[in-house]
């Protein structure tokens, strides 16, 4: 396993992050999570691996998936050696108060967090997307006093304009608050419209870059088409159909047959390609089946020549931006 620095802190990372998403139990939400069982092997895998990055989100079936994630690490690792992120924002009950970025909702949020956790603090806490019902300065102040009540050790936000990324880094540093240290944006090789303006911004300011849905959930593994779908989530998964379209897979094709050619498995290029971007820190991979985490190690060691890349990203169309709300 490589690592590197997070971006302009002194915290080091594995050059792959295991997102839990996957892990927790299967709800009407999210009918293809796994048990606690189930989840395990996975997370063990990812320790033996080199793995120490871990993303979670407090939404993730429904807290499910923080219980599993904190359960398994603490008797698997101890906790110095893990760097555990998760995220807040999105609706954990049916109040008013229950979701968004207001001081209320984020100060309760953390400590059910934690308590889910079973950890006294987060390594990364990130906004999980842009709250536009809530002043700037309000959310800013509360993720300042959730460090420095040491429930977290650093902030991160998740997929916004560049301009709000800018405005909530200009509100922190006017009042001298804690500052954003990460961006996690969707970013593959069939939806790049963050290279517009969010990554050179995060490049300029020596942001971590963790990149979510690094093979567009399961389509750059190339065990779809047109015609067909063949796994649950992507049968369920009414948001990735409004991301991503037919005409990406021109793309998915290229990524097959380049990977044909070098006897590899097309998610193993796919992720390869994120890789090569100088602005990523690490991506966020996930993983429900024997072989996905070891696919994605093996893309570490995949290097693309400057041809192979230009080939795959030549076909790409621009797309809306999608996946900010």
């Amino acid at each position: 396993m490589n690592y590197v620095r997070f971006g302009n802190t002194g915290l080091t990372v594995s050059k792959l992050c295991l997102g839990m998403m996957t892990y927790g139990k299967p709800t009407e939400r999210w009918p293809w999570a796994l048990n606690e069982e189930q989840s395990r092997p996975f997370i063990k895998k990812a320790l033996e691996l080199g793995i120490n990055f871990f993303d979670t989100a407090d939404v993730y079936a429904g807290g499910e998936s923080e219980k599993v994630t904190g359960k398994a690490l603490w008797d698997m690792a101890k906790r110095d050696d893990i760097v555990l992120a998760t995220k807040v924002f999105n609706p954990m009950g049916p109040g008013p108060n229950d979701k968004g970025l207001s001081r209320k909702h984020i100060l309760s949020a953390i400590d059910a967090s934690l308590q889910r956790l079973g950890t006294d603090y987060v390594d990364l806490y990130q906004i999980h997307r842009w709250d536009y019902n809530t002043p700037i300065e309000e959310t800013m102040e509360a993720l300042h006093d959730v460090v420095k009540a040491g429930k977290a050790r650093y902030i991160g936000a998740s997929s916004m304009f560049a301009w709000q990324l800018a405005q909530a880094q200009f509100t922190a540093e006017k009042n001298g608050w804690t500052k954003f240290v990460s961006m996690q944006p969707h970013y593959n090789l069939v939806y790049r419209e963050e290279e517009r303006e969010m990554l050179p911004f995060c490049q300029d300011q020596k942001l971590a870059v963790i990149p979510w849905s690094p093979l567009a959930r399961g389509l750059l593994t190339g065990n779809r088409s047109k015609e067909r779908t063949e796994t649950d989530r992507a049968r369920t998964d009414a948001f990735g159909r409004s991301i991503y379209s037919d005409d990406d897979f021109i793309i998915v094709d290229r990524v097959t047959k380049l990977a044909g050619q070098k006897g590899l498995p097309a998610a193993q290029i796919a992720l390869a390609w994120v890789l090569s971007k100088p602005v990523i820190t690490a991506p966020i991979v996930g993983a429900s089946k024997p072989g996905h985490l070891e696919d994605a190690a093996e893309a570490l060691t995949i290097k693309l020549s400057p041809e192979e890349i230009q080939h795959l990203e030549e076909a790409y169309k621009p797309h809306p931006v999608l996946g900010h709300s």
